[in-house]
């Protein structure tokens, strides 16, 4: 059976991760959430998403299933996750093609405020009572990276990630319609990336994990810029 101070240790690590992951999907969905809102279109507000409440942006596949298999499978090197999509109808926008841009754009941009936050607060981390200082240190380092990640994976220009839908408001026409057609396969075509590729890789003795180069390697520029900025460096 398993002892106190294993369950304990299992607990303090699951929180490290838990937390920041809930944290990052929650504040990402609902900025998408209130942007679209203020912004005239008032679908995510009358759903219940326009809030805090990680519960109600929770998607158990995209939220839990998937960090936890990406985790494992990198080694803890990367992972990104996604909550349930907040409902807008574009139309209902005051500029519809310039306010989808900026809707798509308030999910990762929630993301790198929240890592810069956390960067800065890591200087403070020493200053919380000396238990809690590792528990809190680690909190705020896993989040910055999980935010930075989550915004530059949402950033790729695939429908329905945030970029794609930044992409076909910003490309013209006949290029943004054939971009918007993308949106039904691209949830496949990330399945494929993450998981299918880098198996058919490994059987080949070859690097396949596109994925790793086009998410997880500007990321770690890019958090390696919020830490100098925040003055961990």
């Amino acid at each position: 059976m398993m002892d106190g101070l294993d369950f304990n240790a299992i607990l303090v690590t699951a929180s490290v991760w838990i937390l920041p992951i809930l944290l990052a999907v929650t504040m990402h969905e609902a900025a998408h959430g209130w942007v679209a809102w203020k912004l005239g279109d008032d679908t995510a507000k009358r759903a219940g998403r326009v809030t805090f409440n990680p519960i109600s942006h929770i998607d158990l596949f995209g939220t839990i299933i998937v960090p936890a298999m990406l985790l494992l499978a990198s080694g803890g090197k990367y992972m990104f996750g996604f909550a349930k999509p907040v409902p807008v109808n574009f139309f209902a926008l005051k500029r519809p093609r310039r306010d989808m841009i900026l809707v798509a754009a308030a999910g990762p941009g929630a993301n790198i405020i929240i890592a810069t936050i956390c960067a800065i607060l890591l200087n403070w981390a020493h200053m919380v009572p000396e238990i809690a200082v590792d528990w809190v240190a680690s909190n705020l380092l896993i989040s910055l990276h999980i935010n930075v990640i989550l915004a530059v994976f949402n950033l790729l220009p695939l429908p329905p990630l945030d970029g794609g839908r930044i992409a076909v408001g910003i490309l013209p026409q006949p290029f943004s319609g054939a971009l918007s057609r993308l949106e039904k396969a691209g949830f496949l075509i990330i399945i494929f990336a993450l998981f299918i590729l880098p198996w058919i890789g490994d059987k080949i003795g070859a690097d396949l994990n596109i994925i790793w180069w086009l998410v997880g390697v500007p990321a770690g520029y890019l958090t390696n810029a919020i830490a100098g900025l925040a003055g961990l460096t």
